[in-house]
């Protein structure tokens, strides 16, 4: 089964404007969430760049990986 269909991605932006004018005290949270359970699976606390990053990348993978490969490959990062 697709990872797509097992888990979510959450992004929380810390402020209201462009990640570029974001200042280091700010940070976003980027959350993977399991759809059955509403638990959190993955979590990660960052620059909004590095968010912008790793969402895209996540994205990515929940489409194209099942669940399991998406979780071997993410759950050492997160």
């Amino acid at each position: 089964m697709k990872a797509n269909r097992v888990y979510r991605l959450a992004v929380r932006r810390g402020s209201r404007g462009p990640r570029w004018l974001a200042g280091p005290a700010k940070t976003d949270v980027v959350e993977v969430v399991e759809i059955d359970t509403g638990e959190v699976s993955l979590y990660w606390q960052l620059s909004p760049l590095e968010a912008a990053r790793l969402a895209r990348a996540l994205r990515a993978d929940l489409a194209s990986l099942d669940a399991a490969a998406f979780m071997a490959r993410w759950r050492r990062y997160g």
